[in-house]
């Protein structure tokens, strides 16, 4: 996803995503760890991306909230 989109999505929805793509990359690093190669590779690192994206937006929600209630 695209970092404009998770900034408008609202927090409750960013941690349903960031839990979605958790249990996702789960799945996936488990197939690599069987030894079988991902159908697309690229989707581990996506993941990991938006994950960091979404804990990065969820961690400056509350410092945006208090400044714009000053």
């Amino acid at each position: 996803m695209k970092f404009k989109e998770l900034k408008t999505m609202q927090p409750a929805d960013l941690k349903e995503k960031k839990l979605e793509l958790s249990k996702e990359l789960m799945k996936e690093n488990a197939q690599v760890a069987l030894g079988t190669v991902p159908k697309n590779p690229r989707k581990l690192r996506l993941a990991k991306k938006t994950i960091a994206r979404i804990n990065m937006i969820l961690a400056s929600k509350p410092k945006q909230e208090e400044a714009t209630k000053k």
